[in-house]
């Protein structure tokens, strides 16, 4: 089944992101899949989806916190990509977790609504996977559907 097929059969939000998580996973990879939501008003994000509920479970809300990661994805609009552990450790405290997963390599994705941001698509895999290609192919080919499996995924229950 093709992602438009699954992101119209969706019923949750949850069949949204795996739609969107299977499409990622088939194209440029991740060992890690999330989304998160953000209220920039209010300064909170929610991971709203988890490829691995265990480590990374989708609940609760966290302050968003100002920093370099913050200015790029929300000041300036921008996909975010760190492609070493020691990359990722200036920017998220979570780093040692990221590590033991096998990761070592982000891309953020900034999903926008009416010109602002409303989410991210975060995509993990081992150190050096996010070539400039894999980058450029994201941003190309998968945000649109990121931007859709949101839509689908808000229009099917709440996110924030």
């Amino acid at each position: 089944m093709s992602f438009d097929d699954r992101l119209a059969a969706a019923r949750t939000p949850d069949d949204a992101w795996r739609a969107l998580q299977d499409l990622v996973k088939g194209s440029v990879g991740a060992k890690l899949f999330t989304i998160m939501t953000v209220d920039m008003e209010a300064m909170q994000a929610r991971r709203a989806y988890s490829s691995d509920p265990e480590n990374y479970p989708a609940a609760g809300t966290k302050p968003i916190t100002p920093n370099r990661w913050l200015d790029h994805v929300h000041g300036k609009g921008q996909t975010f990509v760190a492609n070493t552990l020691a990359e990722i450790d200036t920017v998220f405290p979570d780093a040692e977790l990221i590590g033991r997963l096998g990761c070592g390599s982000v891309i953020n994705l900034p999903i926008t609504e009416g010109g602002q941001l409303v989410a991210t698509m975060n995509i993990l895999h081992e150190e050096q996977h996010y070539t400039p290609e894999r980058v450029a192919e994201t941003e190309r080919d998968l945000s649109g559907p990121a931007h859709a499996a949101y839509a689908r995924a808000r229009s099917l229950g709440p996110l924030l």
